[in-house]
């Protein structure tokens, strides 16, 4: 990896994720002061590293040459999900009261879920993120099957 924290892997590849937001600084605050995220580069992409994964944030914007029918901007639509961040944490109870305390603003307290507690919060452009903490999983009782399944 790059020696200043880029996410730029000397073999193999990183997962990070990028978000479209509205507002560059804003979501760098969310992320660095509620989520308590390290800036890695402050704009240009704006990157991000929370725990063992990086986030990459820019504004939108129309085609590129290298995604000519693509159009990125943040969600319009906080009913219509397609995907969200996932974060995976040892203690629920903590980052709830923390990041709460911070600003962030929670659909719901942490759920008893069985396999798992869990709880979500959206960011600044409303990207929907899951805060999960393993309970039932790691004794071998996993989640429910998906509604409308069996």
């Amino acid at each position: 990896m790059h020696r200043d924290g880029f996410p730029a892997p000397d073999s193999g590849l990183l997962l990070t994720h990028f978000l479209t937001v509205a507002d560059v600084a804003r979501s760098r605050a969310f992320y660095t002061d509620v989520l308590g995220g390290e800036v890695v580069l402050e704009e240009n992409p704006c990157t991000i590293k929370l725990g063992n994964g990086w986030i990459i944030m820019n504004p939108g914007g129309g085609p590129t040459p290298d995604k000519p029918d693509v159009t990125l901007r943040p969600p319009t639509d906080p009913s219509t999900v397609s995907s969200f961040l996932n974060l995976r944490v040892a203690d629920i109870e903590t980052c709830h009261r923390e990041w709460s305390a911070k600003g962030a603003e929670f659909l719901t307290p942490p759920i008893d879920r069985t396999a798992e507690l869990r709880c979500y919060l959206r960011d600044p452009d409303g990207y929907l993120i899951e805060v999960g903490q393993a309970t039932g999983m790691l004794h071998g009782v996993y989640a429910d099957p998906p509604a409308g399944t069996s």
